[in-house]
């Protein structure tokens, strides 16, 4: 049992050193050839960038062995026609029995995405430039509903059958809207959010629930509909952060006026 492990582990450790290999040495070269300096604290970059390996290997292996097969199993199970009752009079789909797949999706939705590495990476940053301005887990916590509410809407959209574009054009209207609303500090990092979420937790989950939802459906072709969820994840991101934002200045506004309001009586 250990031994295959481990021979496991070699073999994804080798693939995830081919898949760096081109970034070291795109880095290497400009280091060497084109600033011509030093590696600055070479032997700690080293020992880093070999725990970056080791980490990334274990952490497909994980993927691989247990949140992709936790999430086929939920969704084989939270679809299942028989245990739903999804079929009403003459076979059509009533998209009220499905409340439980709306339910799961937009709680694995928000869950993936708080513990997403690519957004872990970018709120801390987000809130070091911010000089605390911006909060790590406030911005973890703005994304993650963001992809519950895209994510769950995405799953009835299956269920519906109705068309994908209409969905995702009606949301970049409300971006933009919300756009020229927001402070230009905020909307970069929003945007940013909406593209983070789409990393190496969040979508193998969120496509299966999609594939597995759209396979159990009447109707409903896993080629056609049981894609798409992702968009759903990437666009309402957008919309929860600068929405959060454009509360809070709201609310900044509101208390300084009530502030002001109040020293003059």
């Amino acid at each position: 049992m250990s031994g295959g492990f481990f021979d496991t582990l070699w073999t994804v450790l080798l693939s995830t050193v081919r898949d760096v290999a081109p970034i070291v040495a795109v880095l290497a070269f400009f280091q060497v050839l084109v600033l011509r300096r030093r590696l600055p604290h070479a032997r700690r970059m080293i020992v880093g960038f070999s725990f970056v390996l080791v980490g990334l290997a274990l952490f497909l292996i994980g993927l691989e062995q247990a949140l992709f097969p936790i999430g086929e199993t939920m969704a084989r199970q939270l679809t299942d026609p028989e245990m739903l009752g999804t079929l009403g009079i003459e076979g059509e789909v009533d998209w009220r029995n499905y409340w439980l797949v709306y339910l799961f999706a937009a709680a694995i939705g928000f869950a993936t995405t708080v513990a997403e590495p690519a957004l872990i990476a970018v709120s801390v940053k987000a809130e070091e430039v911010s000089g605390g301005a911006i909060r790590s887990w406030g911005l973890r916590f703005a994304v993650a509903v963001g992809v519950a509410v895209g994510v769950s809407l995405g799953c009835f959209r299956i269920v519906t059958g109705t068309p994908l574009p209409w969905y995702i054009i009606a949301a970049y209207l409300v971006v933009i809207v919300q756009t020229f609303q927001s402070s230009r500090t905020i909307i970069p990092l929003a945007y940013d959010s909406g593209g983070v979420t789409t990393s190496t937790v969040t979508v193998p989950v969120v496509a299966a629930l999609g594939l597995g939802l759209a396979a159990s459906i009447p109707g409903r072709s896993p080629l056609i509909d049981g894609f798409g969820l992702i968009a759903f994840a990437s666009v309402f991101p957008i919309i929860t952060v600068l929405g959060y934002t454009m509360a809070t200045s709201y609310a900044n506004r509101w208390k300084n006026r009530k502030a002001q309001r109040g020293s003059e009586l």
